[in-house]
């Protein structure tokens, strides 16, 4: 915060519009058993889902590029990019910075982060947990504004980057646990019965039914035989009378079908994450269909809020922010070979250009290759060259002819005249050909 945030007006909740709040006890009144983000976090499918996602985008480089005449041209030294994928001049990296972004982003009002600017231009990037943020917002439904307070300080939203799941206003987002709260809340009870079972070391729930009256020094005992066989600490038993018995109250794991009704909501999950459920396993060998249906639509949010927040106005239309997903979208060896041999025979790609994208150096072939193979075409100077004539033709050039060459006629007759003709030639009287001579000169 700097040194003038200190003397900002706390603002309360009693000024115009409304405040929204983040407590779990008065959400749950409010909302009717909506579940909270800690609940949520504890189901293993969506924690794991969350960071596998989170992961995939901590780990692509983010990239700055500028528009010159529909040719993206990247920037290297710009100093935003060493906040956004190395330093964030806050406790949290680079890495850790997206995890907690993206993990309140699904969890969440939203991922939040303020921008901590000197004269412009911003020094560090700092996260801000989604529970801490206060959104005041007006009633107008068409020209929205809104306030954001955090620990009552208030700020303008061009002082915070933030990405917003399914929002409405721009302000605050819609959380897995509010549109998913029934799926959620179903699977965690699932969990806490599996517990209890554990518990209990696998016993059943049920009670004893005596035929006879039991005085106070026996059900003591009872009480303790049956406190002890059902921790699940040790080794115990329980031994009962002629006149005692045990009554069932609830049914066993396979019984109720634990295992499969975990398999089932496993796959609802994935659908919240637009994976398959083997890819949510980790099971799945394309990271690049992992890559397509989660983790790039989420990519572009974050590019559209990189642009808006952490650009200057004077740069917006010229740069832009974009995740380098070059390395995502490969795919296997055998799959790149085949488009990589498409491409070029199409001439849509060059082979440095292929090499380029296998990270490979250059061969310094501005060649494209032309129908037969054997034909190789420069597009820079025009040229076609034929290999196997080692002929050399310029596309647009018109082959022209000096004036002092003879015409075709003057050069047979040239040919015909250039030698001395000492013998006498025999000629075929009906067709005029040449059949030979006699080298005596006799013409009979």
């Amino acid at each position: 915060m700097g040194f003038f945030d200190r003397f900002r007006k706390e603002k309360r909740a009693d000024d115009d519009g409304y405040v929204t709040f983040d407590d779990a006890l008065l959400a749950a009144l409010a909302a009717n058993g909506t579940t909270t983000k800690e609940v949520a976090l504890q189901i293993p499918t969506i924690s794991g889902g969350i960071d596998l996602i989170a992961g995939i985008v901590a780990g692509t480089p983010l990239k700055l590029y500028r528009d010159e005449g529909g040719k993206a041209v990247e920037i290297r030294d710009d100093y935003r990019l060493t906040l956004l994928n190395d330093e964030t001049g806050d406790t949290l990296n680079a890495n850790e910075f997206w995890h907690a972004i993206i993990r309140d982003y699904y969890t969440g009002k939203g991922g939040y982060a303020y921008l901590y600017k000197v004269r412009g231009k911003i020094r560090s990037i700092h996260y801000v947990d989604e529970s801490k943020v206060s959104v005041i917002k007006n009633a107008d439904p068409i020209f929205k504004e809104f306030n954001i307070q955090v620990n009552g300080a208030e700020y303008k939203p061009w002082e915070f980057f933030r990405i917003l799941r399914n929002t409405r206003d721009g302000a605050v987002g819609i959380p897995i646990t509010e549109e998913n709260s029934k799926l959620i809340s179903t699977a965690y009870q699932q969990m806490s019965m599996e517990l209890a079972l554990a518990k209990r070391g696998g016993n059943k729930k049920g009670y004893l039914k005596a035929e006879k009256r039991v005085d106070e020094e026996t059900m003591n005992q009872i009480r303790s035989a049956w406190g002890r066989l059902y921790a699940n600490n040790s080794e115990n038993m329980m031994i009962l009378n002629k006149d005692l018995d045990f009554k069932e109250l609830s049914d066993t794991a396979s019984e109720m079908q634990l295992d499969e009704n975990k398999r089932t909501n496993a796959q609802e999950f994935a659908k919240i994450f637009h994976v398959s459920p083997e890819a949510m396993s980790g099971s799945e060998k394309d990271v690049s269909a992992l890559a397509k249906l989660a983790a790039i639509p989420l990519m572009q949010a974050i590019q559209c809020a990189l642009n808006r927040d952490l650009l200057l106005e004077r740069e917006k239309g010229t740069l832009y922010f974009a995740f380098d997903t070059k390395e995502l979208l490969k795919g296997n060896m055998a799959e790149r070979s085949e488009f990589y041999a498409k491409m070029i025979d199409a001439n849509v790609m060059q082979i440095d250009e292929v090499r380029y994208m296998e990270d490979l150096p250059a061969l310094g072939l501005d060649f494209i290759k032309l129908g037969l193979q054997d034909v190789l075409y420069d597009p820079k100077t025009k040229t076609v060259y034929t290999p196997n004539t080692n002929q050399t033709n310029q596309i647009g050039v018109e082959e022209t002819v000096p004036e002092d060459s003879p015409l075709p006629d003057q050069a047979e007759d040239a040919i015909m005249g250039a030698e001395d003709r000492g013998n006498d030639y025999i000629q075929d009287p009906a067709t005029g050909q040449m059949n030979g001579s006699h080298p005596s000169g006799n013409k009979d």
